[in-house]
């Protein structure tokens, strides 16, 4: 393979049977929209291939897709926490764009729009991005899961300037190597799902896709890997399949352990309460154990100015939910919250202006519905944490 950098940005993948011009951009750079254009209008490719899955393109060309869901059914199913995490990051990516003027993922568009007026066949490279987020999940500990949501939720909400010009150094290589870097101290399995494991993607499903000129419009980001995987393609190297990087690992057994494990801990230190210390000691017991999940879950959820009938219904119900594996009170205060507090159609309309300020979250009905699963679950998390000490010092 013959590699000709042609800029900081833009590179040229020489191999035995295709041409491929990789461009590196900044997802809320207009630079980034231009610069795309004109690389397509100039070279002409007979395939263009962008940083997008099918889901991704229907969400930003669909205007309808929140108004197909239902928040009851996607928390319900398990998947509050990933709508959560999706929510979050798309905001962080439209508030950096509303400060440049640029809507996110615009060149992205912009590349498939003017591939589509040229009548040049367009390939979608990217993974699923529910594919991503679970894998992500699934490889994480229960403390960087807590990482990754702080930090998806507090880029959301920074109130942080960032200017046009330095969101083009984001896009050189030195910048991104040393972010790189940093992500993998903090959050090692969050970077190896977000970023190498999509860097083999995205640099197979381009090496792969039809056409023997094409150009590659992805972020700056994986302009270092996708170059590497094509390389390591070219040469018949060993490399993951598309069909390796899209199977969702399961959970860790010692995961599935611990959940079951906990409760029967709790219920083992009650009735061991009542065997040691008699009956009146072990009903204290079991009362503490109520009081302080029931007070925690209670200030989370006030916290989170659920319903009045959601809150009581969370706190009376948490002691007893914090004691099975499968089903947890936060789902009981998200399903409630949208069913108190219906979503209304200027819900799925302003969801995503919502989304970038803290005062949307309680707004907007589906975001609210959201935050309540998440402070619930939270409350009732930290009152089984702080009960356990309690539960043994009254042995």
């Amino acid at each position: 393979m013959q590699l000709i950098n042609i800029s900081d940005t833009v590179h040229k993948l020489i191999l035995d049977d295709q041409e491929i011009i990789l461009v590196g951009t900044a997802h809320v750079s207009q630079n980034s929209v231009e610069e795309v254009k004109g690389i397509i209008e100039t070279e002409a490719p007979d395939r263009v291939c962008i940083e997008l899955d099918d889901g991704r393109m229907k969400s930003k060309t669909e205007k309808k897709t929140y108004e197909n869901m239902d928040i009851r059914k996607v928390i319900k199913e398990g998947k509050g926490f990933f709508l959560l995490a999706n929510t979050a990051l798309a905001s962080f990516q439209r508030r950096m764009g509303a400060q440049t003027g640029t809507k996110p993922g615009e060149e992205i568009l912009g590349a498939a729009e003017v591939a589509k007026q040229a009548d040049i066949p367009v390939s979608l490279c990217d993974r699923d991005i529910q594919t991503t987020f679970k894998r992500a999940w699934a490889k994480s500990s229960l403390w960087n899961k807590c990482k990754l949501l702080a930090t998806l939720i507090s880029a959301a909400f920074s109130n942080e300037e960032i200017t046009a010009e330095e969101l083009e150094q984001l896009k050189s290589q030195d910048t991104l190597q040393t972010l790189m870097q940093e992500m993998a101290k903090e959050l090692p399995m969050v970077k190896e799902v977000l970023i190498d494991e999509r860097d083999q993607y995205l640099g197979r499903s381009i090496f792969e896709a039809p056409g023997k000129k094409k150009v590659a419009v992805i972020g700056a980001g994986h302009t270092n890997g996708v170059i590497s995987t094509i390389k390591s393609l070219s040469e018949n190297k060993q490399t993951p399949s598309l069909e390796e990087l899209t199977v969702v690992p399961k959970g860790k057994p010692i995961g599935k352990v611990i959940s079951y494990l906990i409760p029967i801990l709790i219920v083992v230190l009650i009735v061991a309460s009542f065997i040691s210390s008699g009956w009146d000691q072990g009903l204290r017991t079991f009362l503490y154990w109520i009081l302080v999940n029931c007070s925690c879950t209670f200030i989370m959820t006030l916290i989170s100015l659920a319903h009045p009938l959601n809150i009581l219904a969370c706190t009376i119900t948490a002691p007893f939910f914090a004691l099975n594996p499968v089903l947890g009170v936060g789902m009981l205060g998200g399903i409630a919250e949208a069913t108190f507090r219906k979503p209304k159609v200027k819900d799925f309309e302003g969801i995503n202006d919502d989304a970038m300020k803290l005062k949307g979250w309680y707004k907007n009905r589906i975001l609210h519905a959201l935050l309540v699963f998440l402070l619930s679950s939270i409350g009732s998390a930290f009152g089984t944490l702080v009960a356990f000490p309690i539960l043994i010092s009254h042995l």
